[in-house]
């Protein structure tokens, strides 16, 4: 995994910008500890930082290569700074030497680069894997930014003059000088609320995402948008065991495609259904290979046993059930224990991690795993994308009972203008905002005519969750890993795995009568049963009283200080209401804890010196 970033611009000379490509590469170093390159001409300017996993002696970028046959004098062809995996290189390299390509190296890279000097940008149709890349086509004077199917990889870009700004993360373009770190109405509406955010709103003001499935084409005519993926509706025909076997069979490509790597890989492990179906077939496909045991890492909390209270998203402790699968399965296994008061502590590196807000202690828990797992390995498979393919979040059953017309984690939510200050309620307006958001998405979901009732409402939420929810978890899980220069693999969110559950029907995702009961069937002889049949519980966060006061006593400070910069923006007697009850801490998602979210929020505006233009 590597952080990539660049200035484009036809009607200048770049070549002299080094520096400040170093530097705009620079604010990534984390993403990439282990290299860093740049590449300059007069029109563009390259920068990267390298984490290596695959080849680590060749696959330094930027990348250059020449066509089959050319002499290696002259100006290439194409330059690549690419960051992610692509798991099928080795099937499309034996392809592209059968085609005439000579190979440097090992690395997914270049496979990428020569894909496209032999299909062009038919090439990104091929590619199984996450990713976002810059490829600069020297002979049209050509930028494309391609980001993969699902959007597990970040990447931003702004227009700035004649050309763009881009990078995996908002500080590599806020390390331009030419971009200020201003906030407009739609980007507070963004930070206000959770997994709403439109794809391609980058929350700063002019700054956006590439988004999932896309590529941007820059040249001397502009800026131009091109889904290269979709999902399609179509009706399924498989019957329930047939069904059952295809997942399977699916998942277990994956999971095998994903554990090449040529540095110590592990699994995280939380006792659930969807990191313990992972963990049972990494497993398995390591001893197939001879490959040895498969080390796993689990978050707990000093204190869990008396501390954990259940509530809707947490029906149980993980560790009884963490125990049992590594038991069963057999790994190397490791409890990654955090003192909860030190999350308050850790509020500041995620919230950098980010480059803006977050949800609080609920990235703050993600990034002390990771930073531990980061001492023993460079890799880790993680279950992201089961509960939103499969259904397993508790609203896929409240809307296929009872649908309403919101996006399912935020229909419980009244009068979100309520925790606003009385002059940002004059410019913004979040219920509205959340209703725009809602009608533009719902007018996104491909139908499949004649579909009516639970299971064109469920087809509704699927969507939602694919296009808004997963983006707001993959973005929080890249953001959390690579600040420790740890890479995170999702298998779940396999394109052709999500391509066949799209239209598999809800009543056989509830098979047996429970969330992800298709997911559980087809898994069920690898793991105890135990495991098996235990309810989606949520990732854990810190429950004890120490934390809460730590919360409260933070948020008191902030408030008591006139010069806080967040008071002009929340309503300050109503935050001291939460501060003085238990509001804010109610179990659920809606909404997700408030105070850690307001001191990152005022710790963003002074940090970051961001502007408010409203």
């Amino acid at each position: 995994m590597c952080g990539i970033t660049g200035w484009i611009d036809h009607t200048r000379d770049l070549s002299g910008q080094g520096p400040l490509l170093t530097a705009m590469a620079g604010t990534m170093a984390c993403r990439g500890p282990d290299g860093a390159g740049v590449w300059l001409s007069r029109h563009a300017a390259l920068g990267h930082r390298r984490l290596a996993l695959i080849d680590l002696e060749g696959g330094t970028q930027p990348m250059t290569a020449l066509p089959p046959g050319q002499d290696a004098d002259g100006t290439p062809p194409a330059v690549l700074l690419f960051s992610g995996e692509v798991y099928n290189h080795g099937e499309l390299r034996g392809e592209l030497a059968r085609r005439g390509h000579a190979f440097r190296g090992r690395s997914d890279t270049e496979v990428v680069l020569r894909a496209y000097l032999e299909w062009g940008e038919r090439a990104f149709d091929r590619l199984v894997g996450m990713y976002a890349f810059a490829l600069w086509d020297t002979r049209t004077e050509t930028l494309l930014l391609v980001r993969d199917r699902l959007g597990i990889k970040p990447l931003y870009w702004t227009r700035r003059g004649e050309g763009v700004l881009f990078g995996s993360e908002p500080k590599a373009v806020l390390a331009h000088p030419d971009f200020p770190a201003e906030v407009a109405a739609e980007g507070l509406a963004a930070l206000f609320t959770v997994a709403i955010k439109p794809p391609g709103a980058g929350v700063y003001r002019d700054l956006h995402e590439v988004r999932p499935g896309h590529v941007v084409r820059v040249d001397r005519t502009g800026v131009h948008h091109r889904r290269y993926w979709e999902l399609t509706s179509a009706p399924h025909t498989d019957d329930l065991p047939t069904t059952i076997a295809e997942v399977r069979r699916l998942l277990a490509d994956a999971v095998g495609m994903q554990l090449e790597s040529d540095v110590p890989l592990v699994a995280l492990l939380s006792g659930g259904i969807d990191s313990s179906a992972l963990v049972g077939l990494a497993a398995r496909s390591l001893a197939k290979d001879g490959a040895g045991r498969l080390a796993t890492y689990a978050l707990d909390f000093v204190g869990s046993e008396t501390d954990f209270k259940a509530d809707a998203l947490h029906v149980s402790r993980d560790a009884p059930f963490v125990r049992a699968v590594a038991d069963h399965v057999g790994t190397d296994h490791t409890d990654v224990t955090v003192e909860t008061p030190s999350l308050v502590g850790e509020l500041g590196p995620a919230l950098r991690a980010r480059d803006m807000p977050g949800v609080g202690d609920l990235d703050v828990s993600l990034l002390m795993l990771f930073r531990e797992v980061r001492k023993h390995a460079a890799v880790a498979l993680s279950g992201e994308g089961a509960d939103d393919f499969f259904g397993g979040y508790p609203w896929f059953l409240a809307e296929a009972e009872r649908p309403t017309d919101n996006f399912p984690w935020s229909a419980g939510v009244k009068d979100r203008n309520s925790q606003l200050s009385p002059q940002l309620r004059e410019a913004l307006d979040l219920d509205a905002y959340v209703a725009d958001a809602y009608a533009g998405a719902l007018a996104e979901v491909p139908r499949l005519d004649g579909e009516s009732g639970v299971d064109r409402r469920l087809r509704e939420v699927f969507h939602l969750q694919i296009t808004r929810f997963l983006p707001f978890l993959l973005d929080r899980k890249d953001r959390m890993s690579m600040a420790n220069g740890l890479e995170v693999r999702v298998p779940f969110c396999d394109h052709r795995l999500v391509e066949y559950l799209w239209n598999v029907p809800w009543h056989f995702k509830r098979t047996g009568g429970q969330e992800k009961g298709l997911l559980r069937e087809a898994v069920a002889d690898l793991l105890p049963e135990q495991v098996v049949r235990r309810p989606k519980s949520g990732f854990p966060f810190g429950h004890s009283p120490a934390y809460l006061e730590a919360v409260r006593q933070a948020v008191r400070t902030i408030i008591d200080d006139p010069a806080a910069p967040v008071l002009d923006l929340v309503n300050v007697p109503a935050v001291r209401a939460m501060v003085d009850s238990d509001a804010w801490f109610s179990g659920d998602f809606t909404p997700p804890p408030w105070l850690p979210r307001l001191i990152q929020l005022d710790l963003w505006l002074r940090e970051y010196g961001v502007r408010v233009v409203l």
